[in-house]
């Protein structure tokens, strides 16, 4: 998550503009002429039964656009984006889900630098301000990784990124429904953090 508020700078900063350039999109894909690589007949191929390899969990950033910085395909992971890469129990649920009934063997949790939502738990912590609203919430999950760090360090804010992927990963570990298939080696739960200006992926060891 990153940025700061402001109009839509691709879809003319209007609701009605924004869904406009959504669904010319759809109909560029449709046509078989997208301009950002996607091709439906990628999407046909995967219309039947799903057989992803992995479920990634990443940030909801629309820098960081999960099938794309991978190069995957229809059908070849499932994606979870919710700011920070907070978890909530609809994502844990979703995490079960597609390991216990999909077969899933990787989950990777993705973070990645100058986010946003790791930067307003810096500032909640720093100013004493908690934000208002579910924000509220994504900064309460993300402030132990901060603490952890220490809000005063001057490099607080991209050590913590790296101490949250870790704390997810060992969480994630831990879950009562993924814990037995890890500890079996079925299932390997990873993190990594993407580097926006590169676009590389950098495995983050345990920690």
């Amino acid at each position: 998550m990153g940025g700061t508020p402001g109009q839509g700078r691709q879809a003319g900063g209007t609701p009605r503009a924004a869904l406009a350039d959504l669904l010319a999109g759809n109909r560029r894909f449709v046509s078989g002429q997208p301009i950002h690589g996607h091709d439906v007949t990628a999407a046909a191929a995967a219309s039947g039964d799903q057989q992803p390899y992995a479920v990634v969990l990443g940030c909801i950033d629309s820098r960081v656009p999960l099938e794309a910085i991978f190069d995957q395909t229809f059908g070849a992971i499932c994606v979870i984006r919710t700011g920070g890469h907070v978890l909530d129990r609809a994502v844990c649920g979703s995490i079960e889900y597609v390991v216990g009934q999909l077969g899933v063997p990787l989950v990777m949790v993705l973070g990645h630098e100058r986010c946003g939502a790791v930067g307003a738990a810096v500032d909640a912590l720093r100013t004493g301000e908690r934000p208002g609203g579910s924000l509220a919430y994504l900064v309460d999950e993300i402030a132990p990784a901060v603490t952890e760090i220490g809000f005063d360090d001057p490099a607080v804010h991209p050590l913590a990124i790296r101490r949250h992927v870790r704390r997810t990963v060992r969480t994630l570990r831990d879950d009562d429904l993924l814990a037995v298939p890890v500890a079996a080696g079925r299932v390997a739960v990873t993190g990594g953090l993407y580097d926006l200006a590169t676009g590389e992926v950098a495995l983050l060891d345990p920690g």
